[in-house]
């Protein structure tokens, strides 16, 4: 018996009760109105419900007199063997042996799906992360949010959501300008401009730009300008992309900035438009020539200026329109992780979102990701000033690091210790899960050398203390990603894992798969064998909602 199940049970019990004492009204209850929770004293059962307290105002009822109306409806359950009033009017039920044990069958055959569930399905979600500007390589600080919002993306879409990653490709502006004189001056063996961009990356593209131009010094200076800038922007956009891609994060959209400003025949730009639709929902004013847009009406510290006296447009346009052309792809809900150095724009654009006639607390959400250091990390050697994603994968390893960014909040200052990531030890949180899900497979291994096969099962025979607890962790799982996926924390799986791997190994040592010696293969044999195959499969599961490896051997 699942969790889900456990609570259509508690509903089937509680509603004619509370509609014979509110006069044929149930008030409308669902299960999710009556939660259920594991003990953390496993004396007190497999699960607690405070669903007695919770509607003892509503029924008018003493609250642990209606919990003892509600266990003596439950004991006639089929699959739980007893329930307990306590204290004021706690619920704590014991399913039995074979009620419990069954969930280790469930699992096994339904495999990667288990866990996923519906409880985002009809959301419709844009989720961009990352984002950085196509003039040089990935930093730490992007190797954070890469690893967390490709995690976001996973328990999301685990729960049934509708979603795309989306990278946002600052490709227009001043930056791209001090990118391409950058690149001309190595071209020509010169010093880095002063407000332009340096290091060896810089030096090797120009070495390309000059190979795949081969008359570009012949050019006068501004078209050679002109030329670097796109040709190095693309060489350094796909090298941002496979060190992405490498990292095991992919995404569905990869959008220009660019394609905001661009006119096509005439026609006017995603950011002309956006000006006029913002100022049809009523939130646009003109002053001393330049437009604005009343964002203090949604909680703005101030108004912005959406399109300055001159005419040019500043960049809150091209946030305007970004986020207006989201909408017109289809997406109702829009998620931000942006890095910690902008936070100023989180009420702007919650701000913009009501301007644009969304609801600021519903179809928006940002999230800002706070730094990140490791112990003893070197300065790229190619960028100079920064730590790349690429040499961090290089010296730790992509399980590590991706584990380790996602097994903390976005929103707490992290610092990782290298030292610990690369241990082969206990102390290493990645190594501890990944050992256990290679022990369930080890232990596979040896059973099927020993004779040990799945042809049988007993659940009822899952009864020791470590079973128990066991099985009511994996019992956990679907709603620690729902749950994960509601608050946007990945970190829930992460530390949910190290609690599995923690119960399995306990487990390992107790109970036997394989009989001693010259034993014969017994029932319990076989059905543990669905039991550690239950456990290795949800400890899969979980890593590839972190986008971490699950190895068989270690």
């Amino acid at each position: 018996m699942d969790p889900a199940a456990l609570s259509a049970a508690l509903l089937a019990v509680i509603a004619p009760l509370a509609e014979a004492r509110r006069e044929g009204s149930s008030a409308g209850l669902t299960a999710a109105d009556l939660p259920l929770e594991r003990p953390k004293n496993r004396d007190h059962g497999d699960w607690a419900s405070n669903a007695a307290l919770k509607l003892s105002k509503i029924v008018g009822a003493n609250p642990r007199e209606f919990a003892a109306e509600i266990a003596a409806g439950l004991e006639s359950v089929e699959g739980i063997a007893s329930v307990e009033v306590a204290g004021p009017g706690f619920i704590n039920i014991r399913l039995d042996a074979a009620a419990a044990g069954a969930l280790a069958r469930t699992i096994v055959e339904q495999g990667a799906a288990f866990g996923t569930n519906d409880s985002q399905r009809g959301n419709t979600i844009n989720l961009e992360f990352v984002s950085a500007n196509p003039t040089g390589p990935l930093h730490i600080g992007h190797t954070r949010w890469a690893a967390l919002g490709d995690a976001i993306a996973r328990v999301l879409l685990a729960s049934g959501a509708t979603l795309v990653r989306e990278f946002y490709i600052n490709d227009a502006g001043a930056q791209m300008e001090r990118f391409g004189r950058s690149v001309v001056a190595a071209l020509h063996g010169e010093p880095t401009p002063d407000d332009g961009y340096g290091g060896a990356y810089i030096t090797a593209l120009a070495e390309r730009v000059a190979a795949a131009h081969p008359d570009i010094r012949e050019l006068d200076r501004s078209e050679q300008i002109a030329v670097a800038t796109e040709s190095a922007y693309g060489f350094q956009l796909g090298e941002i992309q496979a060190s992405l891609e490498r990292f095991n994060v992919h995404f569905d959209v990869w959008f220009s900035e660019r394609t905001l400003h661009a006119r096509v025949d005439g026609q006017p730009s995603l950011v002309d438009e956006a000006v006029d639709r913002l100022r049809e929902q009523g939130h646009v004013f003109d002053d001393e020539g330049a437009v604005w847009v009343r964002t203090t009406d949604f909680g703005d510290d101030k108004d912005r200026v959406i399109r300055r006296s001159n005419g040019e447009y500043t960049y809150f346009a091209a946030d305007a329109a970004y986020y207006l052309n989201k909408g017109d792809r289809g997406f109702a809900h829009k998620i931000y992780l942006l890095g910690a150095d902008h936070h100023g724009y989180v009420h702007r654009l919650k701000a913009l979102a009501g301007a644009a006639g969304d609801d600021p607390e519903k179809d928006i959400e940002v999230l800002i990701g706070q730094l990140v250091s490791i112990n003893g990390a070197r300065l790229s050697k190619r960028a100079g000033n920064i730590i790349e994603l690429d040499d961090l994968q290089e010296w730790l390893g992509t399980d590590a690091l991706r584990y380790s960014l996602a097994r903390y909040p976005a929103d707490s200052p992290l610092t990782l210790d290298p030292e610990i990531l690369q241990k082969r030890t206990n102390d290493n949180p990645v190594f501890y899960v990944q050992y256990a899900h290679a022990r369930t497979h080890n232990v596979a291994r040896n059973a099927a050398d020993s004779g040990v096969d799945r042809s049988e099962f007993a659940p009822e025979l899952l009864e020791h203390e470590t079973e128990s607890a066991l099985l009511g962790a994996l019992q956990e799982y679907p709603r620690v990603v729902a749950y994960a996926a509601e608050v946007r924390e990945p970190h829930r799986v992460a530390r949910y894992l190290e609690e599995l791997a923690g119960l399995y190994h306990r487990w390992y040592d107790n109970c036997r798969v394989i009989p001693l010696g010259d034993a014969p293969v017994e029932s319990v044999h076989r059905t543990r064998l669905w039991l550690n195959d239950a456990t290795g499969q949800v400890l899969r599961n979980g890593l590839t909602l972190l986008g971490v490896g699950a190895p068989e051997r270690m």
